[in-house]
């Protein structure tokens, strides 16, 4: 199994690489659920840790619709992570109509090349999980995904992201998020399949 720890500050990664975390997803204001990080944290994360570290992309909190000014903030937040050395980043849109927003994702892909791609939890707001699931996987640049299939917790989704995991052709490696601690771990991986798992007490 691979440990993804969620965490908004450098003292937090450290502690959780040294728990034996294999990769960071680094935020602010985790109580909005995750925005950019600053370059700051970004550059002292990725100087301080000997594992992995991805960077959130979200400007706001709220919803994944965004204007073409905040596209453009996008950008440029994933140019400076890319400057300050990350292994990914994270980012999630959708459409007013709750589908994914294909054109937009494919415009801040192409900027994010070479880096490793999630799209994260915005999926779970779409209007169907597995429709997008599918949608992603014709996207070339996706890494990963990120969701609770749909559901509040990884485990009320688990038979979706069971769903999600055997999905004939997939492209994309699955990241089982909601609630996971390492006392239920296992068993979510062991139902679903699903290895790579994240949260902000992950480990």
């Amino acid at each position: 199994m691979l440990f993804e720890a969620c965490v908004e500050s450098f003292e937090a990664a450290l502690t959780a690489q040294q728990r034996g975390a294999h990769r960071i997803e680094l935020c602010s204001a985790l109580d909005q659920d995750g925005l950019t990080p600053s370059h700051e944290l970004v550059q002292r994360c990725v100087q301080g840790l000997s594992i992995p570290v991805l960077a959130m992309i979200r400007p706001r909190g709220g919803d994944f619709v965004y204007t073409e000014a905040e596209l453009d903030q996008m950008e440029r937040d994933i140019k400076s992570c890319q400057q300050a050395g990350v292994a990914g980043v994270v980012f999630g849109l959708l459409t007013e109509d709750g589908e994914i927003d294909m054109h937009n994702t494919e415009r801040l892909v192409r900027t994010a090349l070479p880096l490793a791609v999630t799209f994260h939890k915005a999926i779970d707001y779409s209007t169907d999980v597995q429709a997008s699931f599918k949608r992603l996987n014709t996207l070339h640049g996706i890494t990963r995904v990120l969701t609770s299939g749909g559901q509040t917790t990884a485990w009320e989704g688990r038979d979706a992201l069971k769903a999600m995991h055997a999905l004939p052709g997939r492209q994309i490696e699955i990241v089982a998020a909601g609630k996971l601690l390492p006392a239920n771990r296992r068993q979510l991986a062991d139902y679903t399949g699903v290895t790579e798992l994240h949260g902000k007490n992950i480990v």
